[in-house]
């Protein structure tokens, strides 16, 4: 699987509780932190779940 940098781009206090929940499980508290993880079909769907307040680059 490829590696990704995900990146919290906006605050979460939109969100759902459920997506907030989402974003301390991949290991994002604030705005501008970011994570490095290993896609997997899990971390693909976490990801698309909070899509719309985070930002995806592949790491080569």
């Amino acid at each position: 699987m490829s590696k990704v940098k995900v990146t919290q781009v906006k605050s979460k206090n939109s969100a759902t509780k459920k997506q907030e929940a989402t974003l301390l499980t991949l290991g994002i508290r604030r705005i501008h932190q970011s994570v490095e993880i290993e896609m997997n079909p899990v971390y693909k769907g976490m990801v698309d779940k909070v899509l719309h307040l985070v930002k995806v680059e592949v790491i080569n």
